[in-house]
C-alpha cells in the first residue's frame, strides 16, 4: 500500500514517520507513506496557491489550478482520492477498513478558508474525523493514515486488533497485567482461572457494560446474540442494582 498526502506542510509529517509501529511498518516496507507539497505545483509567478473568495467574505480560498495538477500527478488508475474535510462523512472504523482494502491512498489537506468547490469533483471521498474544525487537514491525515496503517498486513499482529473498541460494534473489554494486586485492586479472578470459556464469556460481557455504559448509542440497532442479549440483560439488571443502592445511600 503507498499513502500520499497532498499538503502545505510535509514537515508535519515528519515524527509520524520515525515513531513506533508506522517507522516499523514502513521501514519493512508494508507500506510506505509521502508527504507531497503542493505548493510545488502552483503555477503562480508568487508561488501562491489560494485566492480571495468570489463573492466576497473573510479569508483565502486554496485555488484549482496546484491542488488539481497535484492530484493529476500523483493519481494512479486505482487511486482513492480522500479529502479531509469537516463537511465530510464522519470517521468510522467500518469506513477505516474500508479504506485499508486499497492499495494506493491521496488524502488531501486544505488550509485557509478551504477548498474552491470545483476540486471536489476531483476527489472520490471526503472524510471527517469529527464534528470540530481545525486549522489544517493535517492532523486529520495522521490520524486516518495511522488507523489505516495498523490495519495492513504485516504491521501488528491481526489478533491484536481484533478485539479493539469498534471492530464488534462494541467498545473493548477491560484488561489487566500484572501484578495481580495493585494498591489494593485486583485483577478479576475470572482472568486468572486458565478456563478459557468463562474468559471470553466475561470479556463479551465487560465489552457490552463498557458499551452500555459509555456508547449507548452503539447498542441501537444492532442484532444481537442470544448469548448477548442474556448478558446484556444482567449487565443491565447489575447496574440498575448499583443505582439504587447508590441512590438510597445518598
Amino acid at each position: 500500500m503507498e499513502i500520499k498526502v497532498l499538503t502545505l506542510f510535509p514537515n508535519f509529517f515528519d515524527s509520524f514517520k520515525e515513531t513506533s509501529i508506522i517507522k516499523r511498518a514502513l521501514d519493512k516496507e508494508s507500506v510506505q507513506f509521502t508527504a507531497i507539497n503542493f505548493r510545488d505545483y502552483t503555477l503562480d509567478k508568487h508561488n501562491n496557491v489560494d485566492d480571495t473568495i468570489c463573492g466576497g467574505g473573510a479569508g483565502m480560498l486554496l485555488a484549482c489550478q496546484p491542488i488539481v495538477d497535484a492530484l493529476k500527478a500523483n493519481t494512479k488508475a486505482n487511486s482513492k482520492v480522500v479529502m479531509l474535510s469537516p463537511q465530510g462523512k464522519k470517521m468510522t472504523q467500518k469506513l477505516v477498513r474500508e479504506l485499508a482494502e486499497h492499495d494506493d491512498i491521496v488524502l488531501l489537506c486544505g488550509h485557509y478558508e478551504g477548498f474552491d468547490e470545483r476540486i471536489r469533483d476531483y476527489v472520490d471521498e471526503e472524510v471527517s474525523i469529527g464534528d470540530f474544525v481545525l486549522t489544517g487537514g493535517e492532523p486529520a491525515a495522521l490520524v486516518l493514515s495511522d488507523a489505516i496503517i495498523r490495519l495492513r498486513d504485516g504491521v501488528i499482529r491481526s489478533d491484536s486488533h481484533e478485539d479493539d473498541s469498534f471492530e464488534n460494534g462494541l467498545l473493548e473489554y477491560p484488561q489487566y497485567t500484572r501484578p495481580v494486586e495493585y494498591d489494593g485492586k485486583k485483577v478479576p479472578d475470572v482472568l486468572m482461572s486458565g478456563h478459557h470459556e468463562n474468559i471470553r464469556k466475561w470479556r463479551l460481557k465487560e465489552s457490552l457494560r463498557k458499551t452500555y455504559l459509555r456508547r449507548p448509542d452503539l447498542l441501537d440497532g444492532r442484532t444481537f446474540t442470544s448469548e448477548e442479549q442474556k448478558l446484556l440483560q444482567e449487565v443491565m439488571d447489575e447496574e440498575n442494582k448499583k443505582q439504587t443502592s447508590n441512590d438510597e445511600n445518598q
